[in-house]
Order: structure tokens, then C-alpha cells, then sequence
């Protein structure tokens, strides 16, 4: 559990159990309403728990759940971020841009190498360094998943990626780049 330096209050940390329901309620909102994130069963998030990270807003003696991302490894040097979203009500503040800053770094203390999102939100990822690649980069997550998404036959979802090799590059563009 880490503190983030963009906003006091706010809590980086591995998802628990009690949090499933925020998760769900969350990816069930813009799965709803914009239908730019998958919906997720409660159950599928249970068995992913280990992949998600959220973000924790402690101020005033509550605790809420504002963002959560999950990174979900597919091989042994690539990972997806998936299930990225953030409260409606905290748009504009950065927040996904911390949990994929939080993400990339559970990524290189894992070892990997490669780290893709499929989005419609490209600009977003570019921004925290991330460059538009060719699905085909990807064929495991192709004939893994996406045959089985109900979007596969009229896929609006670009592939964006980053390399965690360039290690320097990546820590600068976190560290200096514009926020989210």
C-alpha cells in the first residue's frame, strides 16, 4: 500500500475481497453507460482479484474506492492492463493515469517486458507512454479472448503497448510526463 504524491489522501493497494462490489460497480457503469470497458461478472472479478489494484480515497474517516485497473499476465513477458475505470464522479483528476503508473511498476518488479491495453481511449495511454501497435502483436490474447468478446466481430478497441525494457525512457515519462 503506497500513498500517491499526486493527492493526499489517495492510497495505491492491492485489491482485497471486501472490494469486489466497488470493482464490479464501477466496470458495470462505464460497461453501461459508454460501453468503452467489458462488463465483468462478480464472480470473474473474484477470480481475478490477484491482477487488480485500486485506488483508495481516505480522506474525512471513510474509505472509497475512486479507480481501479487490473494487470492481467498472459505470458511470460507480456501483461494486460484491462478493466480500467475511475468513478464518474473523479474524471479529470489523473487517477487512472496513477493506477496505471501502478500497474506498469507491478509489471517491471515482475519481470516483464511488454505491457498492452486493447482501449478506445488510445490518446489516454499514449499519454503515459504507451504507442499504438497491430492487434496481431498479440495473437495469445486474440485466440485466448477475444474470439469469446461479443465485440469481436465489430471491434472498436485499439491496441496500444509499451516496452518496460526502456526502463529510463518509461520512469521519465511517468515521472515528467502530462497527467491524465
Amino acid at each position: 500500500m503506497t500513498t500517491t504524491e499526486r493527492s493526499p489522501g489517495l492510497i495505491n493497494d492491492h485489491a482485497h475481497l471486501a472490494d469486489v462490489p466497488a470493482i464490479h460497480r464501477l466496470i458495470q457503469y462505464w460497461a453501461d453507460e459508454t460501453g468503452d470497458v467489458l462488463p465483468r461478472s462478480e464472480g470473474e472479478i473474484y477470480g481475478t482479484l490477484r491482477d487488480f489494484m485500486v485506488l483508495r480515497d481516505v480522506q474525512d474517516g471513510r474509505e472509497q474506492i475512486v479507480a481501479a485497473g487490473a494487470l492481467h499476465i498472459e505470458w511470460k513477458d507480456l501483461a494486460e492492463v484491462k478493466s480500467l475505470v475511475v468513478d464518474p464522479k473523479q474524471q479529470g483528476r489523473g487517477l487512472g493515469r496513477v493506477v496505471v503508473e501502478a500497474l506498469l511498476d507491478e509489471a517491471g518488479r515482475l519481470g516483464l517486458r511488454t505491457v498492452f491495453a486493447l482501449t478506445t481511449t488510445p490518446a489516454f495511454f499514449e499519454r503515459v507512454g504507451f504507442q499504438q501497435a497491430a492487434v496481431s502483436s498479440f495473437p495469445r490474447k486474440v485466440w485466448n479472448e477475444c474470439f469469446r468478446c461479443p465485440k469481436y466481430s465489430n471491434c472498436d478497441e485499439v491496441a496500444v503497448s509499451i516496452d518496460l525494457r526502456d526502463k529510463g525512457l518509461r520512469d521519465g515519462l511517468l515521472r515528467d510526463g502530462p497527467s491524465a
